[in-house]
């Protein structure tokens, strides 16, 4: 009675021995979308490249074509990596931030943001990678740098496929997907939920080795570390 009903306690309790009148339920309003805004950017972004480059092994190409694009930088107050997604004018939509911090995980999208324009790339042809993070998505780019501008990318910044289905619907030339998201248990659900949706598109699932694809390339660039440090010796 007072959750549906807007009744007081006394209200209710009278109702529940017959001793009430039966109130109006209360329409439930929407809560309205609060405005969106880009977090102010910091003068340089000296923490986002040694986080990025050292930190997650990201290509330095790679970061530097995204942040020529305005599409990643470090915000003003905390220093986190903004990964910005925007709609087909070019315009801000969505914002992804993360810690750059070491002992820190933390990681959140910007208040007002619209999950339809998350983080992405899109390309010439009609291939389509999903990645449940921006970072994922840049190091399987890293990982795989042949010719990536042609192909298109998008973080889901999750596991829902809103992103994804925009992109979908927006470029009716992305006919074939590539879900490349985690290597644990809500990846896997999640693959299988969006592969099964996704009638009428060529689909492909793509798994790394590790849990997700930054860990590929961390173990990686390791590999390739060691190796070069016994041919020099």
């Amino acid at each position: 009675m007072q959750k549906y009903f807007a009744a007081s306690f006394q209200e209710a309790v009278q109702q529940l021995l017959g001793h009430g009148v039966v109130a109006e339920p209360v329409e439930a309003r929407p809560r309205p979308r609060q405005e969106f805004k880009l977090p102010p950017r910091h003068v340089n972004m000296r923490r986002v490249y040694a986080y990025l480059l050292k930190q997650r092994c990201i290509d330095r190409s790679v970061l530097d074509y995204f942040t020529h694009h305005k599409l990643i930088y470090e915000d003003a107050r905390y220093h986190n990596v903004v990964f910005v997604g925007v709609d087909e004018q070019g315009q801000p939509r969505h914002a992804h931030k993360r810690s750059t911090a070491s002992q820190k995980s933390w990681r959140a999208n910007q208040s007002g943001c619209d999950g339809k324009f998350a983080f992405h790339h899109i390309g010439a042809n009609g291939r389509i990678y999903a990645f449940e993070s921006p970072i994922d998505m840049l190091s399987f780019i890293s990982m795989h740098p042949q010719d990536w501008r042609q192909h298109s990318y998008v973080a889901l910044c999750g596991v829902s496929d809103e992103a994804l289905r925009h992109q979908l619907a927006t470029h009716e030339d992305l006919r074939e997907v590539v879900l490349c998201l985690d290597n644990d248990e809500a990846g896997h659900v999640a693959t299988g939920r969006i592969a099964q949706a996704l009638q009428g598109y060529e689909v492909t699932v793509l798994t790394p080795r590790f849990k997700d694809w930054n860990e590929d390339l961390t173990a990686l660039r390791q590999t390739e570390e060691l190796h070069c440090q016994l041919t020099l010796s």
